[in-house]
């Protein structure tokens, strides 16, 4: 596999997770595991990293 094809497919991927993590915060969606409830605030922080990473699978899948 190609270092661009695996920048474009992390980058979607990424992508994907940061949407849904964005789709949690909106519609605010309860998520618990264990008996544990996981904050939004968990779900800013995991979209803000998804997001970035995304960003850089794709710029970096243009750039080589």
């Amino acid at each position: 596999m190609k270092k661009s094809t695996y920048f474009l497919v992390s980058g979607t991927i990424f992508l994907v997770v940061a949407v849904v993590h964005a789709l949690r915060m909106y519609f605010k969606w309860e998520v618990a595991i264990g008996g544990w409830q996981a904050p939004l605030w968990a779900s800013a922080v995991g979209f803000v990293v998804a997001a970035y990473l995304a960003f850089e699978g794709f710029r970096l899948s243009r750039s080589r």
